[in-house]
């Protein structure tokens, strides 16, 4: 391969991820993506093969569509030094906690894991174990990442629980039959509610932050015991969990 070659496929492979990060949450097929590159389709295939085997996109089974992989998200965390995530929505956190009393959360995704970035502590007398900053653990079990896996499409939360099925016994007896239940009742209710897995005694209500074009980005929690944290006062917080995650949204998309 000559370098003229090696840059003009660099080339064809960055547009074809400008292009995809273009386009809403369901991706593009092949045939609309070799049109929009003016390339021959099975040119763009291999480019988009050689994308996918790299973690940068990925293809729906059903749909045969495509769509940015895990890998673009995790390269937007390591430049997270020019856009301290964390600072940004400090003030965010400390209202939602101020305004619920309970700790709050920030989580985003690392492959298929939810990664604590930030948490403020409420004032209520009664507080609960938390979650660790910089800790990790499977999309679904803690609110945050349970937000975040319901967000994606049915064939990424298929892959996703597959692969992490081994690791979720030690939460709670938790097995992909349940996370996939708590996936639906997600979608259904439009906020997830979990509770006794990712901390012990633990409830939690999380909801998901996504980007223009609607990828799942990170999302904001609020945890209490599991006696405060009843379905009532789900519904009371909700209010102040939504205006926190659309204050993070905007972050996101100034």
């Amino acid at each position: 391969m000559t370098i003229t070659h090696g840059a003009q496929t660099i080339t064809r492979a960055i547009r074809a991820l400008k292009i995809l990060a273009s386009q809403s949450y369901q991706g593009m097929r092949l045939v609309d993506l070799a049109r929009e590159m003016q390339l021959e389709r099975p040119t763009a295939h291999r480019l988009l093969k050689a994308l996918m085997v790299e973690g940068m996109l990925v293809q729906d089974a059903s749909s045969r569509r495509y769509t940015l992989g895990p890998l673009v998200f995790e390269l937007g965390l390591a430049s997270a030094h020019q856009f301290n995530l964390r600072d940004l929505c400090a003030p965010i956190l400390e209202h939602l906690a101020e305004q619920t009393g309970d700790t709050a959360f920030l989580f985003v995704r690392s492959g298929n894991d939810a990664v604590c970035l930030s948490r403020v502590q409420g004032k209520y007398p009664i507080q609960t174990p938390a979650v660790p900053v910089g800790s990790r653990q499977p999309l679904g079990v803690s609110a945050g990442g349970l937000a975040l896996l319901s967000s994606l499409s049915p064939t990424e939360i298929q892959t996703i629980t597959q692969a992490i099925d081994a690791r979720l016994s030690v939460y709670g007896d938790l097995d992909a039959a349940e996370i996939h239940r708590l996936c639906a009742q997600t979608k259904r209710t439009g906020y997830a509610w979990i509770s006794n897995r990712a901390v012990p005694g633990v409830s939690a209500v999380g909801l998901a932050v996504k980007s223009e074009n609607g990828t799942p980005v990170a999302a904001v929690a609020v945890a209490a015991t599991m006696a405060r944290m009843t379905e009532k006062r789900v519904l009371d917080i909700l209010p102040c969990l939504q205006e926190a995650a659309k204050e993070v949204t905007n972050i996101f998309r100034a």
